[in-house]
């Protein structure tokens, strides 16, 4: 029998809406419409234009109805951390922020003032990082913003959209775990949290968690768009969330790499690990779907190949990968997560000047430099690896690359080589698939996580990565962390 799946897939530089059949076969995807995602700078502030998000996945259902194809449910994931105000009336006061305005800039420290540092995350047990909900929304709150002070309810950017489309306002656990206002030990609002930015948990809708109806189509939408009266499921709206949930595994014995253009690298547990070596290390726990904790660290990933590539005009990546390939090995070698490359103006001149401090030859081909991101990259990963194995109930046997960069056979190679261990690739397409499935899981289609898996493991193409050379890369990877010691004490 077949079953078909409309999920709603939304990352920070551009959306798609997708159809997922699942049939005897397998699983089958579809692009409906793809669509850019823009940020858009007004008076000193930087906002998401939700209303034409809204408008882009009307007409994907549009494209659905048109073509006369049932489906069974719709699922919405997008980034974390942003949320809209809604005023008593139920409009949506005002375009959300977007987490890159300038705004929180010193926002966690300002808080601390008034939570410590080591309280906050002992509740959340989430990385500290500026534009989180808990500093955004302090911040609002010490500018006076008049959003905020209008506001009856707080929806995520998944949760305001499943409004939007059915009327229902719900807080989906895995895209509000970004938001570190989370208690990690009760998967609830922390009060103590709520009350130090002026909040309470009514000031939110009802909590679900992924495979929850959140409610059908308004009247309004099914007769905009065609569909009749279609569920919305609450899927792991974080979109890391329904990513790590279509990791192929199929046992416990596992690290996931979900790699773009940020790399997020962890494992999966069954409760929140929090102590003063995860706090130490910066690690976070973040909601998952089918109960689990992802313990994750997120790291730079292709940001840096992307942002040569702007400086480099018409150069494809299968040029680049090529060219690299050629290149001497261990040449240059850099830590991704230097702060010189959260945003350089050049991220060449960047990369250069990094060399330069560490007495290593500067790149001088686009070869070089993207061999250098790749084999650094890799020895990043391999750095993260070792902390998570430490943090770990059971041994990492295999590393599942999931995502864009998953199509990347050089840097899947280089990983399984500086790792030591064995590398599976794919999906490429996890978000999605990862949205779809739990969408089949409440619909009664899969049975579980497992079974899930296992569907994915038999109907998508994979690709495995077995390490060479570990030597070599030993040698390397000792480089590696001197060059960062040397980095951080000049």
């Amino acid at each position: 029998m077949r079953h078909t799946f409309f999920a709603v897939d939304l990352g920070a530089t551009s959306g798609r809406t997708i159809l997922a059949s699942l049939t005897e076969k397998g699983i089958e995807l579809e692009e409906v419409n793809r669509f850019p995602n823009h940020l858009i700078d007004i008076n000193g502030h930087t906002y998401w234009d939700i209303n034409e998000l809204y408008r882009h996945i009307i007409e994907g259902m549009k494209i659905v109805a048109g073509r006369n194809i049932a489906i069974d449910s719709i699922g919405i994931d997008t980034w974390g951390v942003d949320f809209v105000c809604i005023g008593k009336d139920g409009h949506l006061l005002r375009q959300p922020y977007a987490y890159r305005d300038a705004h929180t800039n010193g926002a966690p420290e300002e808080f601390f003032k008034k939570v410590p540092r080591d309280e906050v995350y002992q509740i959340t047990g989430i990385q500290v990082m500026n534009f989180n909900s808990l500093y955004q929304l302090d911040t609002m709150r010490r500018n006076n913003d008049s959003a905020l002070e209008a506001a009856d309810k707080i929806a995520f950017m998944p949760d305001a959209l499943s409004y939007m489309l059915t009327g229902n306002l719900v807080t989906e656990y895995t895209i509000a775990s970004t938001s570190q206002m989370l208690d990690a030990k009760t998967q609830r609002f922390s009060a103590r949290l709520l009350d130090t930015i002026g909040l309470k948990e009514e000031n939110f809708g009802k909590f679900v968690f992924p495979g929850e109806t959140i409610g059908i189509l308004t009247p309004e939408v099914q007769k905009e768009t065609g569909l009749g009266s279609i569920p919305v499921v609450a899927v792991a709206g974080h979109d890391t969330g329904s990513a790590v949930a279509a990791v192929p595994a199929l046992d416990k014995n596992f690290a996931y790499l979900s790699s773009g253009t940020w790399s997020l690298i962890g494992i999966e547990t069954e409760e929140a690990v929090i102590n003063d070596e995860t706090a130490r290390l910066n690690f976070t726990n973040e909601g998952g779907s089918g109960g689990t904790i992802r313990l994750l660290k997120n790291i730079c990933g292709m940001w840096l190949l992307e942002r040569c590539r702007k400086e480099w005009p018409e150069r494809s990546y299968p040029e680049l990968i090529a060219e690299a390939q050629a290149c001497e090995p261990f040449r240059s070698l850099i830590n991704p997560d230097d702060a010189i490359f959260a945003n350089p103006a050049s991220m060449v001149d960047a990369i250069c000047e990094y060399c330069k401090s560490t007495g290593q030859p500067i790149p001088e081909s686009q070869g070089q430099f993207t061999r250098c991101i790749f084999e650094s990259l890799a020895l990043r990963y391999k750095e993260v690896l070792e902390d998570l194995q430490k943090l770990s109930a059971n041994p990492i046997e295999t590393l599942h690359i999931i995502g864009g960069g998953s199509r990347n056979a050089l840097l899947n190679q280089f990983t399984a080589d500086a790792i030591g261990i064995k590398v599976v690739a794919g999906p490429s397409e996890a978000t999605a698939i990862g949205n779809v499935m739990v969408q089949a899981m409440a619909t009664g289609v899969v049975d579980g996580i497992p079974a899930m898996r296992k569907l994915i493991d038999s109907s998508i193409p994979l690709s495995t990565y077995l390490a060479n050379h570990t030597s070599v890369w030993e040698n390397a990877y000792t480089n590696f962390k001197k060059y960062s010691h040397e980095r951080r004490i000049n």
